[in-house]
């Protein structure tokens, strides 16, 4: 049996600026229709899908709308501390600095993570990423895990999110209990879904016009991640000009947002200010973020705003971001989140004694990138802990630029803080569970339990020491970006000479080959990246595109299957799944095509591709009934394809096996 599709996909990879593939971009679906389709980028403003208030946790009884303040959180990504003018006073930018003059402002919070996603999800959760569940970029938030919006939600709050990268998308499930989660975003410079101050501040606004009090919006800007390119007017001086520019250019921004907020609005309002992580720019030969641990990447700025309430005043104690969300709801007068690792810093913040617990820090992403171990860090007092192969001691009072380590000399601090950090670790870790696929999805394909990522065994490479290997992976990104093929496969190929195992080189080398139209020599490479990290969904993504593309569907089919369980709201995941179960030649695949093609079009319902996919899906179990013999069992089959789609009547009709069923 041919399938119910007839023509090959054209398919070009989506990059995201940090180098991880995020979707396989083509169009269409019906007889004679391309293969492949992505959904991000081009979504539609969206409920979220806690909409109807059906929530994570349990539910608190809703309090009176106007009992509790309203709540404005602002984070920047990529932000550091030293581009703002009232940290350093190098840049200008007057809008952040009115806000940290007037409230209670951290120079130098702590992030847990220095990645977007897993920073987010623990400003949210008030849970460090280990017990979140969220440790790197595309990992689903766990169902289960009770965030700051469904809290609020619970109490009565109007909630609205309005993020602008591409690694906050709804897909990832931060979207909980926001009413409205506006994740609309435009292909950027480096191919990544993003959206400009100007579009988020402008979105943020027109909800904050019409909002019922009390009310929450979240505001996420994403101007200063890499690349930096600012407007020419905003363009800084000096090596770190873009970036410092990106700042600039969101400062204005944000204080068109703060002047916007209606005066009724903003006489009971708390704003809380912070970014998710630093940048590194070039800071111990690390270009952007991920890759370490330094303060460069982990210290944040965080301000709380609440004229009236908290006096202005600039405190030295090292915050968490994982306190944010703890704090926020104290000051709302409202309960906290349970069993959470972060703190109310509300003593402190009203001036009274406070003991900051230290701050535990981590990043995997040099395991689950590279194949490099992964590191973790305590920062107590002054003294900073980096576990890692050769681990590192900083006295960050002496040292603020972590230049001389002081393993050697100070054991008795090392020790103490090395037990204090592998306490932290035997708090259990999240279960890794994502999110729940619909009832059909599971009856067809089963329901993936609890992740079981691979454990980083004994002997990994210290990131420290592969340095000119990451240099090299960088200079092959850039190639692969400007589509200079070769280039890119050179840089990655002499990545793997060195080491064989290396994850990104092999993916990343993949998808050279795949833009090269090398197709076979691909679909080897990516099978040895899938081979090298199992877990990861880009990998998936890549070999499912080059089987698609070669038309071995039955090869693309359980590639496409493994990715939308490890990321089961990606939409682009289940059509293509369908499309590829269509064009089996099994009849017996029908069935499961209809069940992906279902759970695409319940994902994203206002696109009617995904509607005319389904009927046609519909329309090709009428054909296999028919060549059954079974005629009462294809007219059923017609029905609810017109059903789906008014459209697939005609369709119908002008197909020479299908016709006899059109009256």
């Amino acid at each position: 049996m041919p399938g119910f599709l007839t023509s090959p996909a054209d398919a070009k990879i989506r990059r995201s600026r940090g180098g991880l593939l995020l979707a396989v971009v083509a169009s269409g679906f019906c007889l004679v229709a391309p293969l492949l389709r992505a959904s991000l980028a081009t979504a539609p403003v969206r409920p979220s899908a806690t909409q109807g208030g059906k929530s994570a946790g349990a539910a608190a009884a809703p309090a009176k709308p106007d009992l509790h303040p309203n709540l404005m959180l602002i984070t920047v990504d990529t932000l550091r501390p030293d581009a703002l003018g009232w940290v350093a006073g190098k840049n200008d930018t007057p809008a952040f600095d009115a806000y940290a003059a007037e409230g209670v402002r951290f120079a130098a919070a702590v992030s847990p993570v220095p990645l977007t996603l897993p920073a987010h999800a623990s400003i949210l959760s008030g849970l460090l990423p280990r017990r979140s569940g969220v440790r790197d970029e595309g990992q689903p938030l766990p169902a289960g895990v009770l965030t700051l919006a469904e809290r609020l939600e619970q109490n009565g709050y109007s909630t609205a999110a309005f993020v602008s990268g591409a690694p906050l998308e709804s897909i990832y499930g931060l979207d909980r209990g926001f009413a409205l989660y506006d994740d609309r975003m435009a292909e950027g410079a480096a191919g990544a879904a993003e959206r400009r101050a100007f579009d988020t501040t402008t979105a943020a606004l027109a909800w904050i016009a019409t909002a019922r009090s009390p009310w929450f919006v979240w505001v996420h800007y994403y101007d200063a991640h890499d690349p930096y390119e600012p407007p020419q007017s905003f363009l800084r001086p000096g090596p770190r000009g873009a970036y410092d520019g990106e700042v600039a250019y969101i400062d204005a921004w944000l204080g068109r947002l703060r002047a916007g907020v209606p005066a009724t609005a903003s006489a009971n309002l708390l704003t809380v200010l912070a970014s998710d992580h630093g940048e590194a720019l070039g800071e111990h030969r690390e270009k952007t973020h991920g890759l370490f641990l330094y303060d460069a990447t982990t210290d944040v700025p965080l301000v709380f705003h609440f004229p009236g309430r908290l006096k202005a005043v600039a405190s030295r104690e090292p915050a968490r971001l994982i306190d944010l969300a703890p704090t926020s709801l104290d000051l709302l007068g409202l309960a906290p989140l349970p069993g959470i690792d972060g703190i109310s810093l509300r003593p402190l913040l009203e001036g009274k004694p406070q003991a900051v617990p230290a701050a535990y820090l981590e990043t995997r992403q040099p395991w689950n990138r590279f194949g490099w171990a992964p590191l973790t860090a305590l920062r107590d007092g002054t003294w900073k802990l980096i576990a890692a192969p050769r681990s590192e001691l900083y006295d960050l009072n002496k040292d603020a630029g972590e230049g001389t380590n002081r393993i050697d000399a100070e054991h008795p601090v090392a020790d103490r803080l090395t037990a204090a950090l592998r306490e932290i670790e035997k708090r259990p870790a999240a279960s890794g569970r994502g999110v729940a696929v619909s009832e059909a999805a599971r009856r067809a394909f089963g329901e993936r339990g609890a992740t079981k990522s691979l454990a980083p065994p004994p002997g990994l490479p210290d990131p420290k020491d592969r340095l000119e290997l990451h240099d090299r992976l960088e200079a092959g990104e850039d190639a692969l970006r400007e589509g200079r093929y070769a280039a890119a496969i050179a840089a990655f190929d002499a990545v793997l000479g060195a080491e064989p195992t290396n994850r990104f080189a092999a993916l990343r080398s993949g998808t050279a080959l795949l833009q090269a139209g090398r197709l076979d020599e691909a679909a080897k490479r990516l099978t040895r990246a899938v081979e090298l990290d199992p877990e990861g969904a880009e990998a998936r993504s890549a070999l499912a595109t080059v089987f698609s593309r070669l038309g071995r569907f039955r090869a693309a089919a359980p590639q496409w299957l493994e990715l939308a369980r490890r990321q089961p709201r990606r939409v682009d995941a289940w059509s293509n799944l369908g499309l590829a179960l269509g064009r089996t030649g099994n009849p017996a695949d029908l069935d499961r095509a209809v069940a992906a093609l279902a759970e695409a079009a319940r994902l994203d319902p206002g696109n009617p591709r995904r509607r005319s996919d389904l009927a046609d899906a519909h329309l090709a179990l009428a054909r296999r009934a028919l060549g059954q013999g079974n005629r009462s069992a294809a007219n059923r089959a017609l029905i609810s394809a017109v059903e789906i789609d008014p459209g697939a009547r005609n369709r119908a009709a002008a197909d020479p096996k299908l016709s006899v069923l059109v009256r």
